[in-house]
């Protein structure tokens, strides 16, 4: 964020060697500037503050003694030795940037004679702990033991820190609040904020997962720009501003959710975006974005810094794409565009939408009677590669051993709902990793919202491999389902995706890296309590502490637990020397038999060697 976003701070690199030794004087290593009436400020000098400091109340320089009022802008720019700072009653301002990115600070303590605080005085100091205000400030507080500075007029949450929590009483969270504060975690914003102003969250790098309320209606410019740790943000349904790169460089995002009801964005059809909705502009995308058929442009910055974007298709809807539109999207390998016209790029830099990294790397694909077209045009032609594809026909949904799917483009489908039948699915469902119709295949990558919801028939569910995301509601109501297995290619899982699903006895997820719930009600209480959640074993201790899923009272491991462990029970014995040898004899075993975990020597195959070293194992083990 520091380097990307804070233009100021850039502007300062030019400002800073001009002014950094413009000081009237220098006593006891502080440096100062006089004001008028015997006052003066401190501020930046030839070298920069370290340490504990402690600014004294007067000065006494050639017989006048002079009473600091304020602390300057800039004064402790980037002091990143400066451990602690002790303000003086004398003091009745702070400037702008005036501690900014002072890295080693913990804490600090704002006296009630502080009426005057500048933007951005503490951004970038990620170790800060504890924010104080002074009780009697007639300007600023910390209600509640906040640990933040809140300006108190408007209820403007001004500076927060790692530890801070936002009180219930806060109507706006200012620009620059958190900017820089990497140390912080986690945060709840109240329902009675209603603005969260620019660069509020910008490199909050440690933030993983952020849900706007449904009281906020502004989001501002940068507002959570370079939050590099943020899995997935979910936006209430009354915002209707959000400014520009809110979340650009937000690397890590594998799900977006805008609530329903929204009157200005929309996530159309589980898109995993943000999206304009009169404009049908996709303004927002994250390494796991859909790009509906419905989106006619692509916003600016709409993937900036998407490192985990490795593939894309571009629906033959789209026909305007904007600048900067895939910029930093280094992962990205293959891009398919499906429009027989090239859609127009923005031409305000050299590499505009797709930076030079992409079009060295990636292969482009297009309709072949297009491929000349794409050659000539602005952007696509520096792609290095340019393949062809045959379109694939218009198909309409359709539907495979009862369940009915969606194209999505020539590759992928979604599972959706029946056409007419909302409560149709029942009894045991099985999605397939693919499905063939007309004779194309189709991977199955998603479940759409509302899928399968209010399906009270249903009774258990298998999702293969392939599906990536569940969208909300997918299962909601399904008052008889007893079990789900969730494949190992899911990362998502929508809001209230199994809301009401009470009778649930049994969560499979196959997945190493638990997936990312929307919220906590992507299950219900009584899932939470009741239902036992299986996961590969050796994958137990995250699921035990990711976002939500902690929340299981039941969490079992299956699989296996290492060399050694073939029978996947958990434990390496004399049953697991039978399961191979069974093997070796039979080419089967009556065990559920575990292949990397029996072939202990690493040869690339399950033979006596095998055997020999797994009871070398268990003797060493008994010695």
């Amino acid at each position: 964020m520091k380097n990307l976003l804070n233009f100021t701070i850039l502007l300062l690199a030019f400002l800073l060697p001009a002014t950094a030794t413009a000081h009237d004087f220098e006593i006891d290593g502080f440096y100062y500037n006089i004001l008028s009436n015997n006052t003066v400020e401190v501020t930046r000098g030839y070298s920069t503050y370290s340490g504990d400091v402690t600014i004294p109340s007067t000065v006494t320089y050639y017989g006048t003694t002079y009473s600091v009022t304020t602390i300057g802008d800039y004064a402790f720019l980037e002091c990143s030795d400066l451990t602690s700072v002790t303000i003086p009653h004398s003091v009745t301002s702070i400037g702008g940037f005036a501690f900014c990115y002072c890295i080693g600070m913990t804490s600090v303590t704002i006296p009630n004679s502080i009426s005057s605080i500048g933007l951005d005085a503490f951004e970038g100091c990620s170790r800060l702990a504890s924010v104080i205000v002074e009780s009697g400030n007639p300007n600023y507080d910390s209600r509640g033991n906040c640990n933040a500075i809140i300006e108190t007029a408007s209820n403007t949450f001004i500076v927060g820190c790692m530890n801070s929590i936002i009180p219930n009483s806060v109507t706006s969270i200012g620009m620059y609040a958190f900017a820089g504060c990497s140390g912080l975690t986690s945060v709840e914003i109240p329902n009675s904020v209603t603005t969260i102003g620019m660069c509020a969250f910008a490199g909050c790098s440690g933030l993983t997962n952020v849900e706007i309320p449904n009281s906020v209606t502004f989001i501002g410019d940068w507002a959570f720009c370079e939050c590099s740790g943020l899995t997935s943000v979910t936006i209430g349904n009354s915002v209707t501003s959000i400014g520009d790169g809110a979340f650009c460089g937000c690397s890590a995002l594998t799900s977006v959710i805008v609530e329903s009801g929204n009157p200005k964005y929309d996530s159309r059809d589980n898109c995993n975006a943000i999206i304009e909705t009169e404009s049908n502009t996709l303004i927002l995308g994250c390494m796991n974005s859909i790009i509906p058929n419905s989106v006619t442009s692509i916003g600016s910055r709409a993937f900036y810094g998407c490192t985990g974007l490795t593939s894309l298709t571009i629906p033959n809807s789209v026909t305007t794409i904007g600048d900067w539109g895939f910029s930093g999207c280094s992962g990205l390998t293959s891009v398919t565009c499906l429009a027989t016209t090239p859609p127009t790029i923005g031409k305000y830099s050299t590499d505009s939408a797709f930076p030079r990294v992409v079009t060295n790397q990636a292969t482009l694909y297009v309709p072949d009677e297009s491929i000349s077209a794409y050659q000539s045009a602005f952007n696509w032609k520096d792609f290095s590669q340019i393949v062809g594809i045959t379109e694939v026909p218009a198909i309409d949904d359709f539907d495979v051993d009862g369940v009915w799917y969606r194209v999505l483009d020539e590759n992928t489908a979604m599972v959706i709902q029946r056409p007419g039948e909302e409560d149709y699915y029942q009894g045991d469902v099985m999605i397939p990793e693919a499905v063939t119709y007309e004779d194309y295949t189709f991977t199955v990558v998603s479940i759409d919202a509302g899928a399968f919801e209010d399906c009270y028939d249903l009774t258990s569910v298998v999702l293969g491999d392939a599906v990536e995301s569940i969208g909300d509601n997918a299962f909601q109501g399904c008052t008889a389902l007893t079990s789900v297995t969730i494949g190992c290619g899911v990362t998502a899982i929508g809001a209230k995706a199994f809301n009401y699903c009470n009778a649930l006895q049994t969560v499979t997820c196959r997945g190493m890296v638990p997936p990312v719930m929307a919220n906590s009600n992507c299950f219900t209480n009584a899932t939470y309590t009741r239902a036992t959640l299986r996961v590969p074993r050796t994958a137990q201790a995250d699921y035990s502490t990711a976002d939500y899923w902690y929340k299981f009272n039941h969490i079992e491991g299956f699989g296996s637990a290492g060399p050694g462990d073939v029978d996947g029970d958990g434990k390496v014995g004399i049953a697991d020397v039978s399961t191979i040898i069974d093997y070796i004899l039979y080419g089967n075993s009556d065990e559920e038999f575990y292949f990397e975990s029996a072939d202990i020597n690493g040869n690339g195959r399950i033979d006596i060697g095998d055997v020999s070293t797994l009871i070398d194992m268990l003797l060493n083990a008994e010695n």
